[in-house]
């Protein structure tokens, strides 16, 4: 499969199961649209009669485009055949029952009371309630019991909020430290926060033990203070962006994401963006609300066409700021073209309900944070284990291939089929597919893949 598109002044060519990429001219990009459904000399005769008023477009020409062409097609390199889909459904089996990482829900709970909560304020449709230090550290045990050989385990300190649960972090923390030498085992943390609580305590203990920290900033105070509001109604911008700044220069500008939720009220997005720039942050992440299409903060259809046109200027923006010697990192256009996931992630997918799970303050597992709360799919808990082998059978056998709808789609390579939670809330099934999140995870990946195109012919000049 072979994906066309133009894009920055630049005619790209990407195929789609060898992954490789060609930035190409406008002939050559003419000749390859044709190759499929034509002979070479029907293409040479098509072109000829197209570019009749340019004398630098000779038939010889043509002639040799089209067999640089059936010359990548030979290596490999263009029009390569999917030989993936047999093997699809064994990449998981091979890992058996291992799991590498937990969510641990440390607080069903939150202090603020954002109406775009997919987390309904960090309750999950159910009670509230913070995460025991026995619970947690059962589930820690847990993990490095059903971990294999696997060395790094991945925890992330979720909720709610989970600094309303501090304490019980720290300790569960300080627990999995010393369990890493007798297990040979090394755990990396990540802590998600709203930044309402943090402090000095907060800052100097994240710097110490979590490897990555996520912070919740939806950009301009106006857009934030909108959504991101507390129990009073009050917004909470000019309370947290202060200690967002210190806990960053804190980390050394490192390590951190700050990660935003545009809406209906911001299609916009760039504007937000931009604000977090000016604000010193550098490492960001904006990511297109998903809830039911009639939910106030839905994007609709225009809402989509205006972020289809940002993704394009932001692309735009961080080209120039790089050349500027002022770079910063766009979490969806981190784009590895060489070194890059190998092929089992790209057709298996994110882990959920397999390798990767999450915990409810009261030991229940479940696929991954956005399914807790959804009985159906609740797949056991921490003290006796998966007991609901068929789900996570269902779970184990999903993936790029799995999903009708992602057959003819060239970036099913790149999403894995996406997200398997969005694919339920949406159509009620882990098999069906986000449509609105597809079409804007495609325009992000020509964004990204644009970007490299960009650099590299900036490297070469």
């Amino acid at each position: 499969m072979v994906h066309q598109y133009q894009l920055g002044g630049y005619h790209i060519v990407l195929d789609t199961c060898s992954g490789a990429i060609h930035v190409v001219d406008e002939v050559a990009y003419d000749v390859i649209a044709l190759y499929p459904d034509h002979t070479p000399d029907e293409i040479a005769a098509a072109l000829m009669e197209k570019y009749a008023a340019r004398p630098d477009v000779t038939e010889a020409d043509l002639r040799g485009c089209i067999a640089d062409v059936e010359a990548l097609k030979a290596e490999g390199k263009l029009f390569t055949e999917d030989t993936f889909e047999d093997m699809a459904g064994t990449f998981k089996e091979r890992s058996g029952d291992v799991v590498k990482a937990l969510c641990l829900h440390v607080a069903h709970t939150c202090n603020l009371n954002c109406s775009y909560c997919f987390a309904s304020q960090g309750k999950y449709h159910g009670d509230r309630a913070l995460m025991s230090f026995e619970v947690g550290k059962q589930a820690l045990d847990f993990l490095i019991a059903h971990s294999g050989s696997r060395t790094n385990l991945e925890v992330d300190f979720f909720g709610g909020e989970p600094l309303m649960n501090w304490d019980v972090v720290k300790q569960l923390v300080a627990y999995a430290r010393t369990q890493e030498q007798p297990h040979h085992k090394k755990f990396r943390f990540t802590l998600t926060t709203n930044g309402m609580l943090i402090d000095d305590d907060v800052i100097d203990f994240s710097n110490r033990e979590m490897s990555n920290v996520v912070l919740s900033l939806d950009g301009r105070k106006e857009i934030h203070d909108r959504l991101r509001v507390d129990y009073a109604g009050n917004g909470s911008w000019e309370r947290i962006v202060p200690k967002f700044q210190k806990l960053v220069a804190a980390r050394g500008g490192k390590n951190y994401y700050m990660r935003g939720t545009f809406t209906h009220a911001n299609p916009d997005f760039l504007k937000d963006i931009q604000c977090m720039l000016d604000l010193g942050f550098t490492e960001l992440s904006m990511e297109p609300v998903v809830c039911k299409a009639d939910d106030p903060a839905a994007l609709t259809e225009a809402d989509r066409k205006i972020v289809m046109e940002q993704y394009e200027e932001l692309a735009g923006l961080m080209l120039a700021r790089e050349k500027e010697g002022k770079p910063f990192t766009f979490y969806h256009y981190m784009l590895d073209l060489t070194g890059g996931p190998c092929i089992y992630k790209r057709i298996s997918g994110c882990g959920s309900g397999t390798e990767y799970m999450a915990v409810t303050p009261w030991g229940d597992l479940y696929p991954c944070h956005q399914f807790v709360g959804e009985e159906r799919y609740k797949l056991g808990d921490v003290w006796n284990g998966v007991t609901a082998a068929a789900l996570r059978e269902e779970f184990r056998s999903c993936n790029a291939y799995a999903r009708p709808a992602c057959a003819d789609c060239w970036a099913k390579l790149y999403c894995s089929g996406g997200c398997a939670a969005n694919a339920y809330h949406a159509t009620g099934s882990i098999r069906g597919v986000y449509e609105p999140g597809c079409e804007l995870f495609r325009k992000r990946i020509e964004c990204a893949i644009m970007m490299k195109a960009a650099e590299a012919a900036e490297a070469e000049n």
